[in-house]
């Protein structure tokens, strides 16, 4: 199981591998250390994977599965081909037009289909791949997402109106 998340002391993007088999994580740009809480991973069995139970960067249980694909770069294919459209459709190249929406649709299409899926902490972000990972866990929740945004914007008001 890998895990790629944001060091809570410094905010820096940091991976690891194979965070079953370790007892703690270690942030390589300011060495501070998290440990994997006891419970947070089922170890494997016979048949299964190792299992997560919760986020072990944060306190969440609340994982969600997604794509392990920037949305920035989708949503990047979808413009340009969108623009590319509205060229062809400038220059009144009707089978130009909708060749590059079926070609940006296909790549989409493609895309979905090869891009392996991650889970992803509502809280904190962290996002974990391997075998098996998101088997028990569904997809984005609109709710539990907004919750954890309502409750970042009120910590941080809260630390703001403290200093």
């Amino acid at each position: 199981m890998n895990i790629v998340y944001a060091c809570p002391g410094c905010s820096g993007q940091t991976a690891a591998t194979a965070i079953e088999n370790q007892p703690t994580l270690s942030c390589p740009h300011c060495s501070r250390s998290i440990s994997i809480p006891a419970g947070a991973i089922l170890p494997a069995t016979a048949t299964e994977p190792p299992r997560l139970t919760r986020c072990v960067v944060c306190p969440s249980t609340e994982l969600f599965v997604r794509k392990n694909f920037p949305q920035r770069l989708g949503v990047g294919i979808v413009v340009v081909g969108f623009a590319a459209s509205c060229v062809a459709w400038a220059y009144r190249e009707l089978v130009l037009t909708f060749g590059i929406l079926f070609a940006t649709a296909a790549i989409d299409v493609v895309l979905y289909f090869l891009v392996p899926e991650c889970l992803t902490c509502y809280r904190c972000g962290a996002r974990y791949t391997g075998p098996g990972i998101t088997d028990r866990f569904g997809g984005f929740n609109l709710e539990t997402h907004e919750k954890h945004r309502q409750q970042a914007a009120r910590q941080g008001q809260a630390a703001s109106a403290g200093s």
